[in-house]
């Protein structure tokens, strides 16, 4: 997780697993429409797997239960709790606990190369989150004060298209696509900055 801040400010930016992992399996569960849709599907796309005998839409519910704890960075276990054999975190939700066991070697070779090419992408940039400094700091100049309080979690997944969602108070997604361009990043987040500060 990269971090740049002050004691009365913070931005992070990471490609959290759990997100990764949550967005493969809605993919290959073909439930892109039916949760979380705001976030368009991943990107490269995963190949749905057959749900014969899992309730859809009981899976779908345990879905997005799952992805409402795990969005939030202050309810995010620090360590994902998506482990074989059992997959013990999916103990109350049996239709997801059986999608896992069918797709967890899909889901987790996908999320590993998304991560790899996430951490490529940031050693590429000289000061990974520069950019957010300079923001805050040419802000508080222009103000000719100090920011307020505030944080703000950027969370990078690989999902299609160029967009920022905005998913839990002080949580928002970034597509690869817009944090991989400097120039749009910057005019994204200089209006969200100027909010904050």
């Amino acid at each position: 997780m990269l971090v740049e801040g002050s004691i009365r400010w913070q931005i992070t930016e990471d490609c959290p697993w759990d997100l990764l992992l949550a967005l493969a399996f809605r993919a290959l569960a073909g439930l892109a429409e039916d949760c979380a849709e705001q976030i368009p599907p991943v990107e490269p796309p995963l190949e749905p797997v057959d749900l014969a005998g899992i309730d859809r839409d009981a899976l779908a519910a345990q879905w997005r239960g799952w992805w409402t704890g795990i969005v939030p960075r202050a309810t995010r276990p620090f360590i994902s709790q998506v482990r074989p054999p059992h997959f013990e975190v999916f103990d109350r939700a049996l239709e997801l606990q059986e999608l896992v066991y069918r797709s967890y070697d899909q889901a987790m070779h996908w999320a590993e190369e998304r991560h790899r090419e996430y951490l490529r992408a940031v050693a590429a940039r000289e000061h990974p989150l520069a950019d957010a400094y300079e923001l805050v700091q040419r802000r508080q100049f222009e103000l000719r004060r100090q920011t307020g309080s505030f944080r703000l979690d950027l969370e990078v997944l690989p999902v299609q298209g160029r967009g920022a969602w905005v998913v839990a108070p002080d949580t928002v997604i970034i597509s690869e696509n817009l944090r991989d361009d400097p120039e749009a990043f910057r005019e994204w987040l200089k209006p969200v900055v100027i909010a904050l500060v």
